[in-house]
């Protein structure tokens, strides 16, 4: 099994004849990801490289059977793009695009979560890949294999820094997981851990956290009074100073609050063990796999 992403998703990208939409589709597919169509409004009826273009969603739902959306228009069309996949049925929504208004995010969070059919991970996040089965977004693929670790990340990078840890140590991955760092996320820690706990295949968790907001703090309760599968935390940004804002928009810290130490504090209080490098990280999921 995995979590999102297997070998039943459908894939539907919007903005797939733009230059990132085209070459990340087509990557997508050539990793054997069904990607079945594309949408970008006046263009219904081309097609790229052999992919079928659609107007909407809703054409290319009732005519290809998507079943996800990947998105990559610009930012200031991206919610529109959203919330019209989400209003088609699409049952899994995947937003690449960053920089999308905060106040933007925030209107789709609370659509999606009212009328409650689609997940959305995302924006501004790499995507998910199902080792072996799918790639839905810009994760580099060919460094992971399939395995029974569940990564969930809010940064790209450490995302593929954590996953070729592992694969490099020969271990594997059942799902990869970006939720992206903005104030606004559509999924959450809470939200990707209790899919990974409910998964056969994953017998341990990897979640990797940075400094700014409350979401590690909240994982950390939901894993104490949730979670029986070992999980391995990582936060990005011990050194970071007081008050400046560091890499995602989310992560910045004032006083105590956010900060890497306090994020560690309440994961170790619930009994997740906390690397303070991406390779610590692997070493602990080793050592609890050979456990």
């Amino acid at each position: 099994m995995s979590i999102l992403v297997d070998t039943n998703t459908r894939l539907c990208t919007s903005g797939i004849t733009g230059r990132e939409g085209t070459f990340h589709s087509l990557r997508n597919r050539d990793y054997g990801t069904q990607v079945v169509a594309g949408v970008t409004p006046g263009k219904g009826g081309q097609d790229v490289d052999g992919i079928p273009v659609f107007n909407t969603f809703h054409d290319a739902v009732d005519k290809q059977g998507a079943n996800t959306a990947m998105i990559f228009v610009p930012p200031r069309f991206a919610a529109d793009s959203i919330l019209e996949a989400e209003d088609a049925g699409i049952e899994l929504i995947i937003a690449i695009t960053e920089g999308i208004p905060a106040h933007d995010e925030l209107r789709i969070f609370q659509i999606i979560k009212k009328n409650g059919r689609s997940r959305l991970i995302g924006p501004n996040c790499p995507g998910i890949l199902s080792p072996g089965k799918a790639n839905v977004g810009i994760i580099p693929a060919d460094f992971f294999r399939e395995g029974n670790i569940g990564v969930v990340s809010r940064s790209g990078t450490l995302t593929y820094q954590v996953g070729n840890e592992l694969a490099l140590r020969g271990f594997g991955n059942s799902t990869i997981v970006g939720i992206g760092g903005d104030p606004v996320p559509g999924s959450s820690f809470v939200d990707i851990i209790e899919c990974f706990e409910a998964d056969e295949q994953t017998e341990l968790i990897v979640m990797s956290g940075e400094i700014g907001g409350d979401a590690e703090e909240r994982a950390a309760e939901y894993i104490a009074a949730n979670v029986s599968k070992p999980v391995v935390a990582y936060i990005a940004g011990f050194t970071a100073p007081e008050g400046k804002t560091m890499g995602h928009a989310g992560a910045i810290v004032s006083g105590s609050h956010g900060t890497a130490k306090a994020k560690a504090e309440a994961l170790e209080a619930v009994g997740v063990r906390v690397a303070r490098t991406p390779t610590q990280v692997a070493d602990i999921a080793v050592e609890l796999l050979n456990g």
